[in-house]
């Protein structure tokens, strides 16, 4: 048994020194700092206590916007990202010809770095709307992420293109393994396909849904690089998310204890959203 543990721990341990390094350790001193007014050149910053806390949630209307919007992306991100998800899953499971091909092509987009992606929505969104609007007539066309709603909308489109693939992967994985004699047994019953569906397939489904809703969630909060090459937060911080506001408040005013201290409050928000539908969904589930 000893010998068993001390393998164990022997094979776990660069595991978890390394997550120590890389992410224990700096959280930590990003925790102290968040109480100081640290603009990242003086080591021996003063301690200001709340005071960044405070602020953030008082005088800083940008913090507030940018929560409030990226509150309002997620949720319909993570709606549209499951739902689109599920249904590509149900569809390429279908027998029919080139049903692998269209997978691989559905799934291809989650491969496309953030940065290339935002550059290349922007393009399309900017110069291609603009052109086809002008060619058409179609004022509503024209001049795409130059105002909020459009860019709300143009960062749904981007995120929802790239992630419906990657949830697509999980569902199939999960509709797989239900069994065919349990969707027979409700076909003998009489049950339509939506009844099947509703009382069948998406019970079954469930632990598939718990992964992809804590994923979509995590991406949704956290998205960064899309937002920076997509609209830069503009016009006027209007479509800023909390991500790239951290970043502007870190590397634009160089204040860094300020953004850590956003830092917190946004680990905070993302792990307890996380963690409360964790919870939420595992009871759920049904085991096959």
């Amino acid at each position: 048994m000893r010998r068993s543990k001390l393998r164990f721990w022997l094979f776990l341990a660069p595991a978890l020194i390394s997550f120590t390094i890389i992410c224990v350790i700096p959280m930590l001193i990003g925790f102290y700092f968040s109480f100081t007014n640290w603009d990242g050149v003086n080591m021996n910053p003063a301690v200001v206590g709340f005071d960044n806390f405070v602020r953030m949630f008082t005088s800083d209307s940008d913090f507030l916007r940018a929560l409030l919007f990226t509150a309002a992306v997620a949720v319909v991100t993570i709606v549209l990202v499951n739902v689109f998800g599920l249904a590509l899953a149900m569809f390429v499971m279908q027998k029919f010809r080139g049903a692998n091909l269209l997978r691989s092509v559905l799934f291809m987009p989650n491969l496309i770095g953030g940065l290339l992606l935002g550059f290349t929505w922007n393009f399309i969104f900017t110069n291609v709307f603009s052109a086809v609007g002008t060619a058409l007539n179609l004022e509503f066309l024209k001049g795409w992420l130059s105002n909020t709603e459009t860019g709300f909308i143009g960062i749904i489109i981007l995120n929802v293109w790239q992630m419906s693939g990657y949830m697509m992967i999980i569902y199939i994985a999960q509709l797989q393994h239900i069994p065919s004699s349990v969707k027979e047994a409700a076909k003998i019953d009489g049950a339509n396909w939506w009844q099947t569906f509703r009382s069948v397939t998406f019970p079954l489904v469930m632990p598939a849904f718990t992964i992809g809703l804590f994923l979509s969630i995590s991406n949704s909060f956290k998205m960064f690089d899309q937002n920076l090459a997509l609209t830069k937060g503009g016009p006027y911080h209007s479509t800023e998310m909390l991500a790239l506001n951290i970043y502007n408040s870190a590397f634009s005013a160089n204040e860094y204890g300020y953004a850590q201290a956003k830092a917190i409050i946004f680990l905070i928000l993302v792990a307890g959203i996380g963690l409360i539908q964790l919870i939420v969904t595992k009871k759920k589930e049904v085991e096959m």
